[in-house]
């Protein structure tokens, strides 16, 4: 298989660029790029990305590596590891290797013990799905972990950020004595040539950090000047190149009356390495959020081998294996419900703090929390395509995505170099032909080229964006691209959900009506015993409340839990029901219609109690609103916005949480679903 048969299935291609070190490098990419037939790219300088989109299937994603490379840069190769099914034997493995490694740009290893399929490849040349394919064709069946691309950018920030930091403290150590000549660039002595460090030592320590420290900005200039264009290495290199020249054909020369500036050339770079320490460290960042969302996925998953649940490692999941969830454990991967009912909580994707009740052919997602039942389901979505992987594709997107302030500093910068060094050519020639002076005119010359080093037009507003993205995911929040992050400041009508933004997330004990004979203070306790033993956010808010009112809840025994419904049990010698109305009707047990009506109206989730077979109250529970909600509301109307809520919840708790909060334009019973139309309409 060719390389352009291998590709034709895609429009798009992302690219690890590997060299760029300013705005300009990444223009001159896209530029030349963007030559090529059929193809529109964007560069990344901040991610370090490109990505090409093919208008047709006659592109040849081969002249697109061999296009970046021959403007300077590179294009690293890439890991992917797949955990492959169906292998029987030692031979299945070796004859699965020889396949894997003729693909081209393809390095394969294949392990029968771990089963799995460890490859390095070379991306343009052959994609993930490409050897995917041809697992199938050899007769397995092989699904990407998703774990091995962050780890490999995991390590490549670590290796990068221990790399600068050593570079730039052996910098500093070496810069640090030549700094000591500056104070008598001042003094009465300024003329006479008097140093503290004598100019041979100066010589001495300004040379490795000129041409080893600063091997990087000579590389990045000769690569740049290579392909046509020029960056801010460029501007480095000319600027101490020019001060380290002068400064030694002086200091050889024995020319004492004359200054040397070993430390502005030392200095210069030293800083910018310091610059350059700076964006490893934020780029880290960023990508802690990612992490994070990882970790929720659970590592381990109970599936069904041979007849007999055995845990085996998520990534070896494969597309219908069936597995189960424990109570209290995190779904591994996205299924579906076969056998078995549970509340699942799932507010890290919905932000809804009220457990999902789930049954047989419900969905569930990877990361999302069982409560009390077991569940038997299929897995239909794993590794990268979870919707849990989604989220973390779409945050990566938009910290990789180009706002129209970025795309305009892309352009300036473009030109910005090749004219700065056009004015530190004339500001040499008329400083020198104008005063005489060739030093000064060389430090004049020198100062423009430098201080013009156009890194921060370019890497500020990138970096801006993956920091701005990568906290609002800490946060909870997804910016679907760099261009609605730049438009938000343009926002005139505001749309809120209710549950964990303007409410606290976690249910909290609204209301106690106690059937007549019973008070609060005799049902919290009863109601608190038999809650004690689950895990689910209502029984932790019942017994919560029991706590708060200084009651002392008695032990319970036999305890049943009867998942989405409620709990069976003894209290003191009582046999108590506790769950839903209609879970106590189940049991021939009448419950008083006007109170539970009461706390249904106000949008509460009802918590009925009864005690030997007869009924003695009913609990209401529903989340809290913020304490700084209503604040909150307050400041973003007085600053002209219109604030709208939308909320799929009962009107009349829509209603009350609106009137707490100082909200007037609100929209109940909206579903998921729904509220993307629902925000459209607000337009």
């Amino acid at each position: 298989m060719s390389a352009p048969e291998s590709m034709v299935k895609h429009s798009s291609l992302e690219l690890p660029v590997a060299g760029m070190t300013c705005a300009a490098c990444a223009a001159r990419i896209e530029k030349v790029l963007n030559r090529l037939p059929g193809v529109t790219a964007s560069v990344n300088l901040a991610a370090e990305k490109a990505r090409v989109t093919f208008a047709d299937a006659s592109s040849n994603p081969d002249q697109v590596v061999a296009a970046i490379r021959k403007a300077g840069f590179d294009v690293p190769q890439a890991s992917l590891e797949l955990a492959i099914s169906g292998m029987t034997c030692a031979a299945c493995a070796t004859r699965l290797e020889k396949v894997l490694n003729r693909l081209p740009g393809v390095d394969a290893t294949v392990n029968f013990a771990t089963e799995r399929a460890s490859l390095r490849y070379q991306p343009g040349l052959v994609a993930p799905e490409t050897v995917r394919e041809a697992v199938r064709r050899a007769g397995f069946e092989g699904v990407e972990t998703g774990i091995a691309a962050r780890e490999q950018q995991r390590l490549r920030q670590a290796q990068a950020w221990q790399a600068e930091m050593r570079r730039f403290w052996i910098a500093v150590l070496l810069t640090l004595p030549l700094l000591a000549q500056m104070p008598l660039m001042f003094g009465a002595d300024a003329a006479a040539g008097h140093d503290l460090v004598p100019r041979w030592l100066q010589l001495v320590l300004a040379t490795p950090v000129q041409f080893w420290i600063g091997a990087r900005f000579y590389r990045g200039a000769w690569s740049s000047l290579r392909g046509g264009g020029a960056n801010m290495d460029v501007l480095v290199v000319l600027g101490t190149s020019m001060a380290w020249i002068y400064s030694t054909v002086v200091t050889l020369l024995g020319r004492h009356d004359l200054h040397v500036y070993f430390e502005a050339s030392a200095t210069i770079i030293t800083l910018i390495l310091l610059g350059k320490l700076l964006e490893a460290r934020a780029k880290a960042r960023t990508t802690a959020a990612l992490d994070a969302l990882l970790q929720l996925q659970p590592k381990l998953a109970y599936v069904e081998r041979d007849g007999e649940f055995v845990a085996v490692p998520v990534e070896n999941l494969q597309p219908g294996d069936r597995f189960v969830v424990r109570p209290g454990d995190a779904v591994p991967v996205d299924g579906e419900v076969e056998s078995g009912e549970s509340a699942i909580n799932e507010a890290m994707l919905t932000g809804e703090s009220m457990p999902v009740d789930k049954r047989s052919g419900d969905t569930v997602f990877a990361a999302t929390l069982n409560g009390q039942g077991a569940l038997r389901c299929r897995a239909t979505g794993v590794g990268a395509h979870t919707l849990l992987a989604g989220i973390i594709r779409m945050v990566e997107q938009a910290q990789g995505s180009k706002a129209p302030v970025q795309r305009l500093a892309d352009r300036i910068a473009a030109v910005f170099v090749p004219v700065v060094v056009a004015i530190a050519a004339l500001t040499f020639v008329g400083w020198w032909w104008l005063a005489g002076d060739f030093a000064q005119a060389l430090i004049s010359a020198v100062a423009v080229l430098v201080i013009a080093c156009p890194c921060a037009l370019g890497l500020a507003t990138p970096t801006a964006i993956m920091v701005g993205t990568g906290q609002g995911a800490r946060a909870g929040m997804l910016v679907k691209n760099a261009e609605a992050l730049e438009l938000a400041e343009k926002i005139s009508v505001l749309a809120v959900d209710k549950t964990g933004t303007l409410t606290e997330g976690a249910p909290a004990v609204r209301e106690v009506l106690p059937a007549p004979g019973w008070h609060r203070e005799k049902l919290l306790p009863i109601a608190g015993a038999l809650e004690a033993t689950s895990a689910h956010p209502i029984a932790a808010a019942i017994v919560g409340a029991a706590r708060a009112a200084g009651q002392v809840m008695p032990a319970a025994e036999n305890v049943v839990a009867v998942p989405g419904k409620g709990l069976t049990g003894r209290v003191d010698g009582h046999d108590v029901v506790l769950g839903t109305p209609a879970f106590l009707q189940e049991r021939q047990i009448a419950v008083d219609a006007a109170s539970c009506g009461q706390l249904a109206e106000g949008g509460q989730t009802l918590v009925a109690v009864a005690v030997d077979g007869v009924f003695v109250g009913v609990i209401g529970v529903a989340d809290r609103v913020r304490e700084d909600s209503a604040a909150a509301v307050a400041r973003l109307q007085a600053r002209g916005l219109r604030v709208v809520m939308l909320t799929g919840d009962h009107p009349a708790t829509a209603a009350a949480i609106a009137a707490q909060t100082g909200i007037t334009d609100w929209r109940a019973g909206v579903m998921p679903g729904d509220k993307a139309a629902a925000v459209q309409s607000l337009a």
